[in-house]
């Protein structure tokens, strides 16, 4: 039986799969080797890079034309700067491949020898050409993880590269793809023997083309759980694959860690007879989420990383982006498959980065919470969420120690905010969910707390929004500025209360003045606004 696959190259026999060589331009791809051009290919973590490589590898072995190797070099990120210890394990995985691959044992065998003769600085360069020349067909080098390396051991990875270039096709590969997660041209390599500073630019002038990796369609979703269908009888109703489109917005480990969880964990969905409904998708990102799986912790340790935070930081803010934040670091996340540019700007990925990001810089406060907090605490005898108790208990906890858990962020402009979120949280885990809405210029952060209730099938659903803004002009244009904006969230929200959070960052040390609660009316409607 086929699955989902959420870990490592897509094996057609294994798991369910697109046809890695439709997701590229495969004729461009083709003309660019023909032309004997050495070019790169980049894409965020687990999108499906090695694949296409391993996929294209056979392609090109199987038309007969070339001899092709795929090798990855990630082994050797381990020598750091140790070039000859790098060019040993680069050397050897190449050999290896070869052997496995071709049957073409040369390159193991002469490396070596080359080695000891022409040192690890020119011992790539040499063993290529000298293995290129004894070829039956010109050599095709697929090099995947080229930026795992490190430093003076991928300096001289691009630079022998670059010495050997003008010698093929006879002496050299006649064309180098290069695969990693960002394009060659965006890196900075510190040199440990120069003590600079060089561009991936400049140690590799010769790369032809930069061909990106794209996240799957729409269609490319329904197909991919159409196999599942086809191959067990499992139907998915219409709203819970356009779910997985929203929610993942096609990046390719989320559609399938999604399409597992569900069809394969999840007790009820294994039954085959149980017809895969949008609710259950909703379970299904949680579970996700709450159990950080391998990509997602990597995500959330990229949070950490200060060119990061510049662009980030402003999005979890709804502030403009700072003169601070570089065109690399905008490039740079861009390149992670953190946000992505739309008609309207800069904006996270996809609604589950969009969810992670926040909740994984408030996780520890989530869990201090755990002994402070209980979700009994605040939730009625009719089952329903009294937000009035839980924000006033949140307005308390923040006079009296705001100050001391808000040091601990490392985003602390967003400490309040966060905070606040981390409180809801710990709330919310006990039997509901939070959608949030933030973005650079959006100057707040809505909150939508969904919270199931009763025992009707299916159940009622209380739907509460809290927004939340910085005061840093007059209160009350903020409360205007705030109501109004409360208001349009809720409309579009269908939610039946309202609640204005500011925090107040004019009068920092008054707290006589910075604590409050009133009751506006806007439109017609009530909404609560809490001052902290």
């Amino acid at each position: 039986m086929r699955f989902f696959n959420t870990a490592g190259p897509v094996r057609r026999d294994l798991h369910y799969c697109l046809p890695s060589l439709e997701r590229i331009n495969l004729e461009d791809v083709l003309m660019l080797i023909q032309q004997q051009k050495y070019f790169v290919l980049h894409a965020p973590r687990q999108v499906g890079k090695t694949t296409l490589l391993l996929a294209l590898r056979d392609y090109l072995n199987q038309g007969g034309a070339f001899h092709c190797v795929y090798t990855n070099v990630e082994n050797a990120q381990a020598a750091r700067e140790n070039v000859a210890k790098g060019m040993q394990a680069i050397l050897y995985g190449l050999g290896s491949a070869a052997r496995t691959t071709l049957d073409d044992a040369f390159p193991a065998e002469a490396w070596p020898e080359i080695m000891a003769e022409s040192g690890e600085f020119a011992a790539l360069e040499e063993t290529l050409t000298r293995w290129a020349a004894h070829a039956a067909k010109p050599l095709v080098l697929l090099v995947d993880e080229i930026d795992s390396l490190v430093g003076d051991t991928l300096i001289s990875v691009l630079r022998q590269l670059r010495a050997g270039y003008y010698k093929r096709p006879g002496g050299f590969p006649q064309s180098v793809v290069l695969c990693g997660v960002r394009d060659v041209r965006d890196y900075r390599i510190h040199s440990e023997q120069s003590q600079t500073i060089i561009t991936g630019g400049s140690a590799f002038n010769i790369k032809a083309e930069s061909l990106r990796l794209g996240d799957f369609t729409e269609a490319d979703v329904k197909t991919l759980f159409a196999q599942h269908t086809e191959e067990t009888g499992q139907a998915f109703e219409p709203q819970s694959l356009a779910l997985v489109w929203e929610l993942t917005q096609g990046q390719p480990w989320l559609v399938n860690a999604l399409g597992y969880e569900v069809c394969f964990r999840m007790p009820t969905g294994r039954d085959r007879g149980v017809t895969i409904r949008a609710e259950m998708m909703m379970e299904a990102k949680e579970a996700l989420i709450l159990r950080r799986e391998t990509h997602l912790d990597q995500l959330a340790d990229k949070l950490q990383e200060q060119r990061v935070q510049r662009v980030l930081l402003p999005m979890l803010l709804g502030k403009n982006l700072a003169r601070s934040a570089k065109d690399d670091d905008i490039q740079y996340v861009l390149d992670l498959g953190l946000v992505r540019r739309t008609a309207q700007g800069l904006q996270v990925a996809n609604p589950i980065y969009h969810e992670i990001i926040p909740r994984t810089l408030n996780q520890l406060d989530q869990t201090n919470f755990e002994t402070l907090v209980q979700p009994a605490w605040y939730v009625g005898d009719d089952g329903r969420l009294d937000v009035e108790k839980l924000l006033t208990a949140f307005q308390q906890f923040f006079r009296e120690h705001s100050e001391h858990w808000v040091e601990r962020f490392n985003y602390q402009e967003v400490g309040p905010q966060q905070l606040l979120q981390a409180f809801l949280q710990r709330i919310i885990n006990g039997g509901g969910r939070i959608e949030r809405e933030y973005g650079l210029g959006r100057g707040r952060t809505d909150l939508l707390i969904l919270w199931p209730y009763g025992q009707g099938t299916p159940r009622s659903v209380q739907r509460v929004v809290i927004e939340t803004k910085l005061r840093r002009k007059s209160l009350e244009k903020t409360v205007v500025d705030g109501l109004a904006q409360t208001w349009a969230y809720m409309d579009r929200c269908d939610a039946q209360a309202g609640h204005l959070v500011i925090f107040d960052h004019v009068l920092a040390s008054n707290w006589e003045k910075r604590i409050f609660r009133r009751v506006e009316s806007w439109q017609g409607h009530e909404i609560v606004v809490w001052g902290m």
